[in-house]
C-alpha cells in the first residue's frame, strides 16, 4: 500500500469530531428531557446538561490520550501491552458485549418508536429486524466510507432540529421556565447522572484513533465532537419545558418528538413534521447502530485474524436480534438501557482510564 492511498484512507480530526458527534446524538436526545425534568424539576435543568458534558470531555479527552500512545493499534494490541494478553482477552471480550448490547438497545428503540409514531400495524420485531439487515450491509463494507456516511448525514439531521425548533419559538410559554435557579444542587447532580447516560458514544474514540492521520489530535476531537450535543442537548431541553413546562415532560416518553408534533408549518404544506423529523433521526441512528457494529467485528478481528469480517457480522447479527427482542414492555426496554449504560461506564470508561494510569507509571508507549 503506496503513502498515498493509505494518507485516503485515514480521517482527520474534524471527521473524527463529527463521527462523535453522530454516535452520541441517538436515542438519548428522544428521551433525556423527561428524565431530566423528572430529577430537577425545573428548568434549571440547562445546567445539569453542561455539568455532564463537561464531565464527558474530561473522561473522553483521558480516553483519547490513552489511545494516541499507540498510534496505528488496535485497542486489544495496545491493552496486551499495557496490562497482558490475558488481560486483554477478557477486557475486549467485555466490550464487544457491551458494543453487542448497545446495538440491540438502538435497533429495539428504532422498532419502538417506530411502530409508535410510523408504521402502526408493522410489527415491532419486523421493524427491528430490516433496520438491522440494512445496518448489516454498511458493516460489511469498508470501514472508511461507512465512517464518511456521518459527514453528509450529520448537517441534514442538524438543519431539520434547527426547523423544528425555529417553528417552535411561537409556543414558548415564559411561566413554563419559571422560577430561576430554584433547584438544589442534589437535583442538578442527580439530573447531570440522568442526561450523562445520553452521552455515550465518545468512547469511539479508544478504537478509531488508529485511523486518524495525526492520532495526538484525538483529544480535540472528542472535545469538538461533545460540543455539539451539549449545545443541541441545552437547546432542546430549553425548548421543551419551554413549550410543555417540566411537570407535563416528565409524562411524556418522548418529548422531543412531542416537541416535533406541535410544530404548525404556516400554509399547511406539512401536516406531520414529526414524521419527517423522526426519518430523517434514523439517519443518525442507522450510523450509530453501524459504527457500534463496526467496533465490535474490529476487535473480534483484532483478536482472531483468520475470521472474515462478514463472517462475524452474520454471527453477531442473531445474537443481537434476540436480545433486542427480549424487553416486554417500555419498563423493561429502559431498564436495559440504563443497565448497558452502566456496564459501560465501567468497561469502557473506568478500566481504560486504569490503563492509561498504568502505561503512564511504566512509561509504556508504542511506535507510529
Amino acid at each position: 500500500m503506496s503513502t498515498q492511498t493509505l494518507a485516503e484512507k485515514l480521517i482527520s480530526k474534524t471527521h473524527m469530531g463529527i463521527n462523535i458527534a453522530s454516535v452520541t446524538i441517538g436515542v438519548g436526545i428522544l428521551t433525556f428531557p423527561r428524565a431530566l425534568a423528572k430529577a430537577t424539576g425545573a428548568f434549571d435543568g440547562w445546567i445539569s446538561v453542561i455539568v455532564s458534558g463537561l464531565c464527558a470531555c474530561v473522561i473522553g479527552w483521558l480516553l483519547a490520550k490513552l489511545a494516541a500512545r499507540f498510534p496505528r493499534q488496535s485497542f486489544f494490541e495496545y491493552t496486551s501491552i499495557i496490562a497482558s494478553k490475558p488481560i486483554s482477552y477478557i477486557l475486549t471480550f467485555l466490550v464487544c458485549i457491551y458494543t453487542m448490547l448497545f446495538v440491540s438497545f438502538e435497533i429495539r428503540a428504532i422498532g419502538n418508536i417506530a411502530k409508535q409514531y410510523l408504521f402502526y400495524n408493522t410489527p415491532v420485531e419486523m421493524i427491528t429486524l430490516s433496520f438491522l439487515l440494512i445496518v448489516q450491509y454498511a458493516v460489511v463494507g469498508t470501514r472508511v466510507s461507512m465512517l464518511r456516511l456521518n459527514l453528509l448525514f450529520l448537517p441534514v439531521v442538524l438543519v431539520v432540529l434547527f426547523i423544528v425548533l425555529l417553528f417552535t419559538t411561537q409556543l414558548l410559554e415564559i411561566e413554563n421556565i419559571r422560577p430561576y435557579f430554584s433547584s438544589d444542587w442534589q437535583s442538578l447532580l442527580e439530573g447531570s447522572k440522568e442526561v450523562g447516560l445520553s452521552y455515550s458514544g465518545f468512547e469511539i474514540i479508544l478504537f478509531y484513533t488508529m485511523l486518524m492521520k495525526k492520532p495526538q489530535e484525538g483529544a480535540m476531537a472528542v472535545t469538538l465532537g461533545l460540543s455539539i450535543p451539549i449545545l443541541l442537548y441545552m437547546t432542546i431541553y430549553m425548548f421543551v419545558i419551554g413549550v410543555f413546562s417540566a411537570e407535563v415532560a416528565t409524562n411524556l416518553t418522548y418529548p422531543t418528538i412531542e416537541l416535533a408534533k406541535e410544530v404548525e408549518i404556516p400554509g399547511g404544506f406539512f401536516e406531520r413534521v414529526e414524521s419527517i423529523f423522526f426519518t430523517i433521526w434514523i439517519m443518525t441512528i442507522f450510523n450509530t447502530c453501524a459504527m457500534w457494529l463496526d467496533i465490535t467485528v474490529l476487535n473480534l478481528s483484532s483478536m482472531f485474524h483468520k475470521v472474515h469480517k462478514t463472517i462475524w457480522v452474520l454471527i453477531l447479527s442473531p445474537m443481537i436480534y434476540f436480545v433486542a427482542m427480549l424487553p416486554q414492555n417500555l419498563v423493561d426496554f429502559f431498564t436495559f438501557a440504563d443497565g448497558v449504560t452502566y456496564f459501560g461506564m465501567i468497561v469502557v470508561y473506568l478500566c481504560p482510564i486504569l490503563l492509561l494510569l498504568i502505561a503512564v507509571i511504566r512509561g509504556v508507549k508504542g511506535h507510529e
